[in-house]
Parts: structure tokens; sequence; C-alpha cells
């Protein structure tokens, strides 16, 4: 408990020095955090006890942006689990894979907003796309070069037990690879969490992008800083939650 304490410590600090430097700014465009804060409350988390004091604006906005950015995450991470470690276990496989890979995985995925927009209209289709577009290449690469490194010697002595394939996969390659596999998954959040935003900007009706676009088309500062604010404590809280996850699964197998 002392430790992250310790380790959190750096969160007042930074707020401190940052509503010292607004303040004596005093720049419209850059209202200090104090200020923030007071508006996310007003906005956000100032509803009825009964709905866990989170308003009309929060859960119509908030909620469908959690939603899009773990669904499209998910999908992303089943895909690239699945095809990497098949690629890596067949050198085959990856000689014609890895053209495909390296040139999808350089195209920037709002390059392909347009084309997503035509493919799945305005709406969540087009916004998973995106997100599980630009999130599946790390979690694949990083699959794969796990797959590859599995010591020899445990897959045969899978084969010697004759274990079905379906064992082979759960009980010695999944776990002989997860290590890589959960830094993909890691890599993958955070951008899944900027792709989440990029999607939103596009014909979206609600989203936290959306109120990020919409305060920045009424000049409304504050507004602007408020969703990225959130952004980035929803970028700490989900790294905190995965890196959780992360050491107990990997404890279980270590």
């Amino acid at each position: 408990m002392i430790y992250l304490l310790a380790r959190l410590a750096s969160l007042p600090a930074a707020v401190a020095v940052w509503e010292a430097l607004t303040r004596r700014a005093d720049d419209p465009f850059f209202p200090p955090p104090s200020e923030i804060l007071a508006r996310m409350h007003k906005d956000w988390f100032s509803g009825p006890a009964s709905h866990l004091f989170l308003t009309a604006q929060a859960t119509g906005n908030i909620f469908p942006s959690l939603a899009r950015l773990l669904a499209g995450w998910a999908l992303a991470c089943v895909l690239g689990v699945a095809v990497g470690l098949a690629a890596g276990r067949s050198p085959l496989l990856a000689d014609h894979l890895a053209p495909l890979i390296h040139f999808f995985r350089a195209i920037p995925p709002p390059a392909l907003a347009p084309v997503f927009l035509v493919a799945f209209k305005i709406g969540t289709e087009m916004q998973l796309a995106t997100i599980v577009f630009g999130v599946v290449w790390p979690v694949l690469l990083n699959a794969m070069d796990g797959a590859r490194d599995i010591d020899p010697l445990k897959l045969d002595t899978a084969r010697v037990f004759r274990l079905s394939r379906t064992t082979r996969v759960f009980r010695v390659l999944l776990p002989a690879a997860a290590p890589k596999i959960f830094a993909g998954l890691r890599l993958s959040l955070s951008t899944a969490l900027i792709l989440m935003v990029i999607s939103e900007l596009v014909g979206s009706v609600n989203g936290i992008g959306y109120l990020q676009m919409l305060a920045q088309s009424t000049t409304d500062v504050p507004g602007v800083w408020t969703c990225i604010v959130l952004l980035g404590v929803l970028g700490l809280v989900l790294n905190a939650a995965f890196l959780a996850v992360e050491r107990r699964v990997l404890s279980r197998h270590g």
C-alpha cells in the first residue's frame, strides 16, 4: 500500500504544478485543472445517487465509448492471437501472411475511414472496424513471436503423451506464449483508446470523441479539456486493471 501511494504521489504534484502554471498564465485556452474538474462534476458526475451520481450525458456518452473500445479490442485480440499462434507454428503460413501483414499494418486506420464508411455506413460497425483494424497487428505479431519461441521439448512431451490438438493449444502453446501475447495486448489497449476517439469523430452521435468534437465546434474550451482529462483517466484505469489481470494470469503459469 505504501509503495502504491508513493507511486501515485506524482499525480497530485503534477496537478498542483499544472494549477499554478495555468493560474499564472491566465490563458482562456488553458483553464486550470480545478475549473476542468468542476466542469466534469457538473456535466457528468452530478446525477442522482440511484444512478451512481452519473448524469444522462455521462451514461449516454461514456458508456457507449467504453463498450466500443472493449468490444473492438476483444475482437482484435481473439483474431490476433488465433492467427498469430497459427502463423507462429507454421513457417509456411507465416511466409504467406508476412507481406499482407506488413502492408496492412503500415496503413494508418484513419486513412481507411472513407472505406469503412462505404462498407459499414455510419454507426457502431464502422467504429468497431476502425478499432479492430488498428489494434489487431501488435497482438498478432506478438503472438507469432511467442509461438515461435516455445521450447520444442514441451511440444514433444505433449505429443508423447498423445494430448489432443486443443489440449496442446490451451495447456502448452498459450501458457508458453502468454508473456509476449500480454505485451501485445497491453500495447493494443492504448491503441484501442486512441482509435475509439478517432472513430467517434466521424459521423457519430454519441461518445467521448463526439463530445470533444462538439465542444471544439462551439469553442467550449473547458468542454474540450474535460474530454482530454477523462481519456487520460480512462487510460490510467484500464492500464492498471490490465496489469492486475496480467500479473494474476502469468503467476499461474510461471
